[in-house]
């Protein structure tokens, strides 16, 4: 029985194995069934790419008028008036409220 069996071994593993791959070619997780979800992936994280570019750009700028060489007087003052809370008796404070912090 064996005998009748045996040639027929091979051509099943091989097409089970064929047939493995092929199914992990379009469901696995870089599998063409998936590659709108990769898509939309990739233009929301580059979209988060760019706001935070945009915000290091403006927080380097704002670091580099504080720096020793380039020290912005009016930089200094506003920061000064925030941590110490004084203002100058001439100046019109509007308070704001503090902007929440981002959610991760």
């Amino acid at each position: 029985m064996y005998d009748t069996i045996r040639p027929y071994v091979f051509t099943g593993l091989f097409t089970a194995l064929i047939a493995y791959f092929g199914i992990q070619a379009l469901t696995g997780d870089r599998g063409l069934l998936l590659e709108n979800a990769r898509e939309a992936t990739l233009k929301a994280r580059t979209a988060e790419l760019d706001t935070l570019t945009t915000e290091r750009k403006s927080l380097e700028t704002r670091v580099d008028l504080l720096r020793d060489n380039h020290l912005s007087r009016d930089l200094l003052e506003e920061r000064a008036h925030v941590i110490l809370g004084y203002v100058d008796p001439r100046d019109i404070v509007i308070r704001m409220p503090e902007p929440s912090s981002r959610k991760s």
